[in-house]
């Protein structure tokens, strides 16, 4: 890993998150082979999902998707991890497949130092989740997330005070409640299902790049009747339309996209001339830009 910190990564280029890794065929998501996948393909990052067994093992598992992920119908939260670990994924045909349940330990482990890590559900287990990261000297390769949520960022801010965070808003009173907080605050993953979003304009880019802070938008699609940048989609750029939806987050100034294509969009911003950002004329984070220390 060349930077060793966001900011500084997103002044060189637009950063790719492969949600969940890349997966396919019968190489399920939230793997350690899934992440590798990512990393061969272009990602800067990958997005993971932290869970517990009963007995306090941290594993990478998005929580209540065990009938579709392991054709399993009951909670891995209530076994403990020798009998999770027996487990083994389901592929989209709901045929096993050879694939386990990582340990959150054994994927520190193996990208330490490789890429940056957004860990999803951290709020569930902060202190045991902020403590790994810290045993594994991790802290400035991991980023924290949260909606405005008061009991959520109350956790952040008791437990993670000291890793990068990013908000979570839809609403520019979104953003100004998680920047309220005693937070180490890099940015905002902006949701918008309008363009004309005050939070997808190119003002509020522009504002958050003058303060070195870094944006965050989502190309993945969840689920389509809850569009996350406003049809500006994997959808729509896998179905032939990638400058409308791909090339339209790079040109508004996105530091970071969020995708399920990873390969494809980093093929397509290399040709297009979009992925790097040195001479770019001031698109992306200010050079002399820096995150805002806890308030």
């Amino acid at each position: 890993m060349k930077q060793t910190d966001l900011p500084s990564a997103a002044r060189e280029k637009i950063l790719l998150v492969a949600h969940r890794g890349a997966f396919g065929g019968d190489l399920p998501c939230n793997t350690i082979p899934a992440f590798e996948l990512a990393l061969s393909q272009g990602a800067d990052m990958i997005e993971l999902d932290v869970d517990r067994t009963a007995d306090g093992v941290l594993v990478i598992f998005h929580p209540w998707m065990e009938k579709a992920q392991l054709g399993y119908a009951d909670r891995i939260a209530r076994h403990p991890w020798d009998f999770v670990k027996q487990l083994r994924y389901v592929n989209f045909d709901d045929c096993p497949t050879p694939f386990g349940i990582e340990r959150f330990d054994d994927v520190l482990d193996r990208f330490k130092g490789r890429c940056f890590l957004n860990i999803d559900k951290f709020w569930e287990h902060p202190e045991e989740i902020a403590r790994a990261l810290r045993d594994h000297g991790m802290q400035e390769q991991a980023l924290v997330k949260s909606g405005p949520n008061p009991r959520v960022l109350e956790i952040t801010e008791r437990f993670c005070p000291d890793l990068p965070f990013m908000g979570i808003a839809r609403t520019e009173a979104d953003v100004a409640a998680c920047r309220a907080r005693k937070l180490r605050y890099v940015g905002t993953e902006v949701l918008f299902a309008d363009e004309a979003s005050p939070l997808a304009s190119p003002a509020f880019l522009e504002a958050q790049h003058r303060e070195g802070l870094l944006v965050w938008a989502n190309a993945i699609v969840y689920d389509h009747r809850e569009q996350l940048a406003a049809g500006r989609s994997d959808d729509r750029a896998v179905c032939g339309d990638p400058e409308g939806s791909w090339g339209w987050l790079a040109d508004r100034g996105f530091d970071f996209i969020q995708t399920d294509w990873t390969r494809e969009l980093a093929l397509f911003l290399e040709k297009t001339g979009r992925r790097s950002r040195s001479g770019n004329g001031g698109r992306g984070p200010a050079a002399g830009g820096a995150p805002n220390p806890a308030r």
